[in-house]
């Protein structure tokens, strides 16, 4: 068993983890849900984490950028046989996501000006409505806990609106957070004494071998470079989980590249949806529409590739961040941004859609469904069926 790793109670091999997680990713819908499926797994039914240390990664994943149930993945395998079972563990997971959304936009790039296809995604656009805002909610439950969290989320909902860049908007909440927070106590956590003395070289082996990846692909194929480089800084600011990525990548697919038109950006998510995984998933949407298949390759692993680098880098040393005042003010207004920008996205969205009755009976009893817990991927299948017969 690799050196520094604890909290595991057997030996697991990498065939295992790898066909555990493939398993799972396979059949894992439910956004945050994704979770809860890990953790049965993890510390249920195989045994391989305690409870305290999975929710301590669970703590880490919602601290830093990305999409969380991708995250917890990675920390699961790095707990368990370090960088390399983390890797196993995120590829394994994410893999039947990416290969379901390749197929998908294969597909919708064939027939999307088909009547009864544009029927259909008229209907899942309006999902898509309905999806965000019930996202907006949730994060606003979370996250929104007194005045200043509310001024701080329509705030930043206000310079959204006003085009400002979702990043600009992310850098100024922090400040503020460090200035309003100032006085507000900070809960201590103990220290995990666990450390992994092989993280930092194998994290900057996998830098290394990204960045030349980067570089190659800077003079061999300047679009594709620009993707990724557009996906990797979507993943670097998305704080709270794959939601936090919607607005941030429509503003710089939708309004500042226009790669894309928001129409179709709707449908990207719509797809995103019908697969397993996180709802970043739409980057290789995006990728594949832009320049195919290597294009959807090189979208997906740079949106992942931040975060994963992250859970690597940051687990040994978590119990630092989590107790650093300035950090958890900075991450905590972040947070609260985020409610504000996916407030606007919603009304950003919502203006694409052509409203009537129908459409507006359809997001309505959409919205009723999530807010009930009512997992998306029925709401959304549903929704299909619904609009292939009245739209």
């Amino acid at each position: 068993m690799p050196t520094g790793i604890q909290h595991v109670s057997k030996y697991v091999s990498l065939a295992s983890l790898s066909l555990s997680f493939l398993t799972l990713g396979a059949t894992a819908f439910g956004g945050p849900a994704m979770v809860a499926y890990i953790r049965k797994m993890a510390v249920e039914d195989k045994k391989w984490l305690d409870e305290e240390t999975f929710r301590n990664g669970v703590a880490l994943c919602q601290t830093i950028p990305g999409a969380t149930a991708m995250q917890v993945s990675a920390y699961v395998g790095f707990r368990v046989r370090g960088a390399v079972g983390a890797a196993v563990s995120f590829i394994g997971f994410g893999l039947p996501a990416f290969l379901l959304m390749v197929g998908l936009s294969a597909v919708y790039a064939r027939s999307f000006r088909l009547p009864p296809v544009v029927a259909i995604f008229n209907g899942l656009q309006v999902i898509v409505v309905a999806l965000v805002a019930n996202a907006t909610v949730s994060f606003g439950k979370s996250s929104l806990k007194g005045f200043w969290d509310a001024t701080i989320a329509i705030f930043a909902a206000g310079l959204f609106g006003l085009g400002v860049s979702p990043i600009l908007v992310i850098a100024l909440a922090a400040l503020l957070g460090l200035a309003i927070y100032k006085d507000k106590p900070v809960e201590t956590f103990s220290a995990d004494s666990a450390r992994n003395s092989g993280s930092v070289g194998s994290l900057f082996i996998i830098t290394a071998v990204a960045a030349f990846g980067f570089v190659l692909l800077f003079f061999l194929e300047r679009r594709l470079f620009d993707l990724g480089a557009v996906m990797l800084k979507i993943d670097l600011f998305a704080f709270g989980g794959g939601f936090a990525s919607v607005p941030l990548m429509f503003h710089e697919i939708v309004e500042v590249r226009s790669w894309m038109d928001s129409q179709t950006f709707l449908n990207g998510i719509a797809l995103g949806q019908i697969t397993p995984g996180p709802i970043v998933i739409t980057a290789t949407f995006v990728g594949y529409i832009l320049y195919g298949l290597f294009g959807a390759m090189v979208a997906t692993l740079s949106v992942f590739l931040p975060s994963f680098l992250m859970v690597i880098g940051v687990t040994p040393y978590f119990d630092r961040l989590r107790n650093s005042a300035y950090a958890t003010r900075a991450i905590g207004a972040v947070l609260c941004s985020f409610v504000g920008l996916l407030l606007a996205v919603t009304f950003r969205f919502g203006s694409n859609i052509q409203w009537d009755v129908h459409r507006s009976l359809l997001a309505a009893v959409a919205f009723v469904a999530l807010l009930f817990k009512v997992q998306i991927i029925w709401v959304v299948l549903m929704g299909t069926i619904l609009s292939a017969l009245f739209l």
